[in-house]
């Protein structure tokens, strides 16, 4: 299998049952990482235990970062200047921190990467080249990428 989606929340009440948290991050984030916590242990365990783990990649993000302010006090709105993401397996080097944001976490400052540079490396460890995936629509060059993306090297080696 080259590749599976999990999704963790997405359905139902934006501000209860997603990771969203406009009105209540704390509740909201404190439940979310309690249903998501032991069952994605489990799973690196379980890779790692069957020798799968430096053939599968795991990528765990969101859609956005979370601003640093609150929202009507208790909320976080979007922040499209900042993303976490951590990844696992695929013979990434694990422990290392690519990329920080400023001291309030708003934008991100230190070795700031393009999701086009995260598409990029994720198709890369899942042996695609995406140079390669090129093809004219309308007149235009198009990819997965668009036509941007380098490969993260702190990942790729």
């Amino acid at each position: 299998m080259r590749f599976v989606q999990v999704f963790s929340g997405g359905l139902g009440d934006q501000n209860t049952d997603t990771w969203d948290a406009h009105v209540d991050v704390k509740t909201n984030h404190t439940l979310h990482a309690a249903e998501t916590d032991r069952p994605i242990a489990g799973l690196l365990t379980d890779l790692k235990a069957r020798g799968l783990l430096d053939s599968t990649l795991i990528v765990w993000h969101g859609e956005f970062g979370r601003m640093p302010i609150s929202q009507r006090g208790i909320g976080r709105d979007h922040n499209p200047g900042a993303m976490p993401v951590w990844m696992a397996g695929a013979g990434i080097k694990g422990g290392q921190v690519i990329g920080s944001s400023d001291e309030f976490g708003l934008k991100a400052e230190q070795q700031v990467m393009s999701v086009h540079d995260l598409h990029a490396t994720i198709l890369h460890l899942l042996g695609l080249d995406h140079t390669r995936l090129t093809y004219r629509f309308n007149g235009r060059d198009m990819r997965l990428t668009d036509v941007y993306g380098e490969l993260i090297p702190q990942i790729v080696g």
